[in-house]
C-alpha cells in the first residue's frame, strides 16, 4: 500500500466521479481508474460500487476512508517537518474562531503578530466549534477556539480564557432594567440565534428543552452584525457571549438568574504537526490574553 494508491483512492471517494478526480489530481482518467483497480486487487476486495454515472464506496471503502486521510494528513505532516529542518517555514497559520471571537478577540491579535511577522499569512475562517472541531480533526484548520468541554480525544487543549453567555437586550427593552433574567422569561421573547453548530446556540436549545418550552424565532442568521442590529431595533432579543456586549454601547447585556461560565480554549490535533508559524501564533496568542 503506497501513498500515490491511497491519494487516488481519497480523490475519487471524495468526488464520487472518476473523471472529476482524475482532473483533481491532473492525471488522465484511465490512469486513475487502472490504479484504482490494482489498488482493489492488492487489497484483495472492491472500494467503489461502479454506477452509471458515479461511483459510491462500499463498506470496505468506507472504513479505508476514515484511515486514508489520516494517513494522508501525517505524510502532510512529515514534509512539513522536513521543510523546516531544511530551514523553510510553513509561513501560514490557518485558524478557526467563531464570530463572536473572530469579531472582537482576535483583530488585534492578528494585526499585533502581523507587524512582527510580516512573511506569514494569517488565515481566519469564521465557523461554529462543532464544524471547528471536525475541520482540525480533518486537516483542514491548524488551530481553532472551541468550547472547553466535550473534546474529542484526538484534540489538545490549552485554555484560552473564561466568558459569560448573557440575554442581550435592545437599551430601551424593559429587560435592560433588570439584574438577572430566567431562561423561563427568555424564552417568552421573539430571539434573533446564530444557526445549530454555534456553541450557544446548541446551549440555548438544550436549555429550552430542559424547560419543555419551544424558541420562538424571528431571525436566524450567522452574520453577527445582523444579529446585533436586530436586537439594537428591538425586533428581538439574543444571547452572546459578554465579550460581545463590553465592545457594543447600543445593547445591554442581563446575566441569567443560572449563570452561564464557558471556557474557550486553542486545540489543535494531538497527533499533528505543529509548524514553527503555528507554534509561535499560539504563544503569542496566549500571551495577549494573559495582559487583557
Amino acid at each position: 500500500m503506497d501513498s500515490k494508491h491511497l491519494r487516488h483512492f481519497v480523490a475519487v471517494a471524495e468526488h464520487n466521479h472518476f473523471t472529476l478526480a482524475a482532473k483533481a489530481l491532473h492525471i488522465a482518467q484511465p490512469a486513475l481508474s487502472i490504479s484504482i483497480k490494482k489498488f482493489e486487487q492488492q487489497l484483495g476486495v472492491e472500494l467503489f460500487r461502479r454506477e452509471e454515472r458515479k461511483v459510491a464506496l462500499t463498506d470496505e471503502g468506507k472504513v479505508l476512508y476514515e484511515h486514508a486521510k489520516r494517513v494522508l494528513q501525517q505524510i502532510e505532516d512529515a514534509q512539513l517537518a522536513i521543510d523546516e529542518l531544511k530551514g523553510l517555514e510553513k509561513g501560514e497559520v490557518r485558524l478557526g474562531a467563531p464570530s463572536m471571537m473572530g469579531s472582537y478577540f482576535f483583530p488585534e491579535i492578528m494585526m499585533a503578530f502581523k507587524m512582527r511577522y510580516p512573511n506569514l499569512k494569517l488565515t481566519l475562517v469564521d465557523a461554529g466549534t462543532g464544524s471547528i472541531k471536525q475541520m482540525l480533526l480533518d486537516g483542514e484548520l491548524d488551530i481553532g477556539v472551541i468550547n472547553n468541554e466535550n473534546v474529542p480525544d484526538d484534540l489538545e487543549v490549552d485554555s484560552l480564557l473564561d466568558s459569560e453567555m448573557v440575554a442581550v437586550v435592545g437599551k430601551q427593552h424593559p429587560i435592560a432594567q433588570q439584574q438577572t433574567i430566567s431562561f423561563e422569561q427568555f424564552f417568552e421573547h421573539e430571539l434573533v440565534m446564530f444557526q445549530r453548530g454555534y456553541f450557544h446556540r446548541d446551549f440555548i436549545e438544550k436549555k429550552a428543552q430542559q424547560y419543555g418550552t419551544e424558541m420562538q424565532f424571528s431571525f436566524e442568521t450567522n452574520l453577527l452584525p445582523m444579529i446585533l442590529s436586530i436586537v439594537k431595533h428591538e425586533f428581538a432579543i439574543t444571547a452572546l457571549l459578554e465579550l460581545v456586549t463590553d465592545h457594543e454601547s447600543e445593547v445591554v447585556a442581563v446575566p441569567f438568574d443560572e449563570r452561564v461560565k464557558l471556557n474557550l480554549a486553542l486545540a489543535w490535533r494531538r497527533d499533528g504537526y505543529l509548524s514553527v508559524a503555528d507554534r509561535t501564533f499560539i504563544e503569542f496568542v496566549k500571551q495577549y490574553a494573559a495582559h487583557k
